[in-house]
Formats: structure tokens, C-alpha cells, sequence
């Protein structure tokens, strides 16, 4: 079984209790379509596991098969530079279907953040190294598509339905 080669550390975008007893971690793309069919899934496992459950999101974008990926995670960087992370993510993933730069520039400013400082910081790529640091990470802990999920270091190689991933959270309880 693979193992999550980083840490989750405060660098990560985390939802839940940090000292939750299950933490899983997702790398995933906001262009993939199987992560948009996951995005609800792990939805309704926080809301099924509740204070058990935290989860940490890391980017991986699978630049040469979904163009828009990489504009997408540095744009929900660039959000968590303004402490709206977990809103663009959850509004990228909402609106999938359109996803393009003028979605993220319209989201931004639905999110009250600056669309035109979204547009200089994804002209600038000011966000990639960040977005690159998880990708790395991901590429050191065997991830080889999206999304892969770590559930307390290890990663899930079983289906991400929500039957799959709660049998094996439930395993660690």
C-alpha cells in the first residue's frame, strides 16, 4: 500500500477537526470529471462522520489533458490568499461544466475578491509555485491520477463511492 509521503501540516487546506481521529486527504483536479463526481461524495462523508472526519484538499492538475485545471487551482489559491479557499473550491466544482477563466474571474467576484487581481495573479502565475509544491507532493506519494485519496496516510485504492470510502473510514474508527 502507498503512504502519504507529506505530512498534513497547516500549510494544507483542512476542513474539520485537526485532531479529528480520520483524516483524509484528496489530491485532485478541478477539470477532471471524476473529481467532480467525487466532490459530493466527500461531502456527504463529512457530513456522515462529522467531528471523525477532517479532510485536507491538495491540487493536482492534470495540465495536459484538462487545459483549464492549473488556471483553476491557482485561482482557488489565490482565494485561500484571501482566506476564501474552501468557498472557490466548492463553487469551482459547482459550476465544473463552465469552467474557463471567465467563470474564475466571475466567481472571484461573487466571493468579494478582486476579479482583476485574480486575472494579474493568473497572468503572473504567482500562485503556481504553490499549486506545483502539491502536484510534487502528489507525484512523491504515487498519486498517478485524480483524484486519489490518503485516508490516515494510506492511500484508498478502492472505488470513490461513498460505500468504498466509508468502509474504509470506518475501519480506522
Amino acid at each position: 500500500m502507498t503512504t502519504l509521503k507529506i505530512p498534513v501540516s497547516t500549510k494544507d487546506h483542512f476542513q474539520g477537526d485537526e485532531n479529528a481521529p480520520v483524516i483524509v486527504v484528496e489530491y485532485g483536479d478541478y477539470e477532471c470529471p471524476h473529481c467532480g463526481h467525487a466532490y459530493p461524495i466527500v461531502k456527504q462523508l463529512q457530513k456522515h462522520f462529522g467531528p471523525q472526519l477532517g479532510f485536507v484538499f491538495r491540487n493536482f492538475p492534470l495540465a495536459e489533458i484538462h487545459p483549464c485545471a492549473e488556471s483553476a487551482a491557482e485561482a482557488a489559491e489565490f482565494a485561500a490568499a484571501n482566506e476564501r479557499f474552501w468557498e472557490m473550491h466548492d463553487s469551482i466544482y459547482e459550476n465544473q461544466a463552465a469552467l474557463g477563466e471567465p467563470l474564475l474571474l466571475e466567481l472571484a467576484d461573487m466571493l468579494g475578491l478582486s476579479a482583476s487581481a485574480l486575472r494579474e495573479a493568473l497572468n503572473d502565475r504567482e500562485f503556481a509555485p504553490r499549486v506545483r509544491e502539491d502536484f510534487l507532493g502528489g507525484v512523491r506519494s504515487g498519486v498517478n491520477g485524480t483524484p486519489t485519496f490518503y485516508i490516515n496516510g494510506q492511500r484508498h485504492d478502492g472505488p470513490f463511492e461513498f460505500e468504498s470510502l466509508a468502509a474504509a473510514i470506518d475501519a480506522q474508527l
